[in-house]
């Protein structure tokens, strides 16, 4: 099923009657396609489909901007648009995959596409939390878990609840799964972005604390540590840090279970939402997630 869904978001490439839009379209790295999976689990059906494919044009446009914002030159270890055409045409490009995708939402019915577009509201307010948090170190856990709510899971979230809507369940139950799934993947995420390596990652690893990303790991980290410990962690913030720099810190979250209690975190966000349903896939979507390449 996820080939339909690629081939449908090409007949909406197509639709725009510009071959240098297609030629850029096929530069993005393929991803997992969780909203996809998910949506095409819950409501199995043509529009699940078209569904899925405006949520994915909306991701990858997400992404382009973020990779601007982030000045990052890979994505999925490939190197990203802005590297490849400058940012400029990343910029555009997202915009054209968003407003392409609005104008296929319109075709749904209005609960649908209020709920898509108040996503994709929340998650650009999400980016620029992101982009206002990383100006200094953030050791605050609400503030961290708000900001991934918009950035991420609120994309999630919105998909399951419009796929339950779609299929006539109970659109409450799938829109807590949805947010719990993807608060756990960014969440996950951020995990790997300190135990996993570069080839694993597909960008340079813990590149998320040069970039002054505060996640999890370094909160938790941060508020187990004695003042003298928390100066020196402080004073790696945002820096290019060398190997000795980078062993301090993956050992001292050893000493403190930083990584320990982050996983049960997002175990416990999993668990969660493998209650509310009865259904085996969509409780194997959420193991995976919670589980992934540990």
């Amino acid at each position: 099923m996820l080939n339909l869904v690629e081939k449908k978001i090409n007949e909406f490439i197509d639709e725009l009657e510009y071959d240098y839009i297609r030629k850029l379209y096929k530069k993005l790295p393929s991803g997992k396609k969780v909203r996809s999976k998910l949506i095409l689990k819950i409501a199995n059906d043509k529009r699940a489909i078209d569904l899925a494919a405006i949520i994915e044009m909306i991701h990858a446009a997400s992404l382009l901007h973020d990779d601007v914002i982030d000045d990052a030159d890979i994505r999925r270890g490939s190197p990203s648009i802005n590297a490849l055409f400058g940012n400029k045409t990343a910029i555009m490009l997202g915009d054209i995959l968003y407003s392409k995708a609005f104008f296929e939402l319109t075709k749904f019915q209005p609960k649908i596409a209020k709920i898509v577009s108040n996503a994709v509201t929340l998650l650009s307010i999400g980016e620029m939390m992101d982009v206002e948090l990383s100006k200094s170190f953030n050791s605050d856990i609400e503030k961290y878990l708000d900001m991934i709510y918009k950035k991420t899971a609120s994309l999630i979230e919105a998909s399951a609840k419009s796929a339950a809507i779609l299929a006539n369940k109970d659109s409450k139950v799938y829109e807590l799964y949805g947010k719990n799934l993807g608060l756990a993947f960014q969440i996950v995420d951020d995990i790997l972005d300190v135990i996993s390596d570069t080839k694993t990652l597909g960008k340079p690893a813990m590149s998320d604390f040069k970039e002054g990303k505060t996640t999890l790991p370094y909160i938790y980290l941060y508020n187990s540590l004695d003042e003298k410990n928390q100066k020196r962690l402080l004073s790696l913030f945002k820096k290019d840090l060398n190997e000795k720099e980078k062993m301090w810190i993956k050992e001292k979250m050893k000493e403190s279970g930083s990584i320990e209690k982050s996983k049960n975190y997002a175990k416990k966000l999993g668990f969660e939402a493998m209650k509310l349903v009865k259904d085996k896939e969509l409780q194997e979507i959420i193991q995976n997630v919670i589980e992934r390449d540990y």
